[in-house]
């Protein structure tokens, strides 16, 4: 099983996610249990529940083949799944990145873009924060964790991060559902002085990357003959308040474990 790198590792992965808005985590979840995980994905994209409790399937079969296949929730309907988010090596890379003295999982994503080089398996240039900005006080740390599944290869339509593009505020330009990068960039304003440089997160099954709320990221498409898969984890630290007197989905469970898991507690 791998490990928690050693602190000059993790202060290295600081320095850069402080910098660039972005960093990447060696394999941190066992081999084992992705083997594990990934026939309870294809149930889970099936409408197979182990649980019995549904997930929120933004594509069910008989959709497009071709679209990227979002998923959410996905760890509500299955166990093996919910193990593979809450492992714990996550929860304290995530600690030991920020400092925090408690990480939450409060939201979930399941992401599997098909094979083919379809461009309707995109993800769209945009910044997370478009759209939690009604579920968190200004100000809160909230990130995300991306799980590859998969072996992530520049041709499988890796997430791309903007370098340092987590200065440049809230732009509230782009969209995660927009496939047509080229128009999209266009669109994007970037600030006076400021460039725009993609890096591909070319990532080994178990890796993560890690990204700011404010970080402009995407990804184009699949052109192997393997579905690309992974998890989005939306987290939390302490440090965070959700909006006052929201009654959103995301931030009214947040005591309960099952839907919200916190992952670590210093």
């Amino acid at each position: 099983m791998n490990q928690i790198l050693e602190n000059p590792a993790i202060e290295a992965a600081r320095e850069t996610y402080q910098r660039d808005g972005f960093c990447l985590a060696p394999p941190l979840v066992p081999i084992e249990l992705i083997e594990r995980a990934l026939p309870r994905v294809d149930a889970v994209m099936n409408g197979q529940y182990q649980t019995g409790v549904a997930a929120s399937p933004m594509w069910k079969p008989g959709d497009d083949p071709n679209k990227l296949r979002k998923i959410d929730q996905a760890h509500l309907a299955d166990d093996t799944l919910f193990e593979l988010i809450t492992h714990p090596a996550i929860g304290r890379f995530a600690a030991q990145l920020t400092g925090a003295k408690m990480i939450q999982i409060w939201a979930v994503q399941l992401l599997f873009k098909p094979p083919g080089a379809s461009t309707s398996g995109n993800v769209g240039w945009h910044q997370d924060q478009q759209y939690w900005a009604n579920w968190w006080q200004q100000g809160s740390e909230v990130f995300t964790a991306w799980l590859a599944l998969s072996d992530v290869t520049e041709l499988s339509g890796p997430m791309r991060f903007v370098r340092g593009s987590h200065r440049w505020g809230l732009l509230n330009q782009g969209d995660f559902f927009g496939g047509e990068h080229d128009l999209q960039r266009e669109q994007i304003s970037v600030p006076a002085g400021e460039a725009w440089n993609e890096v591909p997160a070319v990532l080994p099954p178990g890796a993560f990357s890690f990204h700011h709320r404010f970080t402009y990221h995407g990804s184009g498409p699949n052109q192997l003959q393997q579905p690309r898969i992974s998890f989005a984890l939306h987290l939390r630290t302490e440090n965070s308040r959700p909006v006052e007197g929201s009654r959103e989905y995301y931030v009214s469970h947040l005591d309960e474990p099952r839907i919200a898991p916190i992952i670590y507690a210093a």
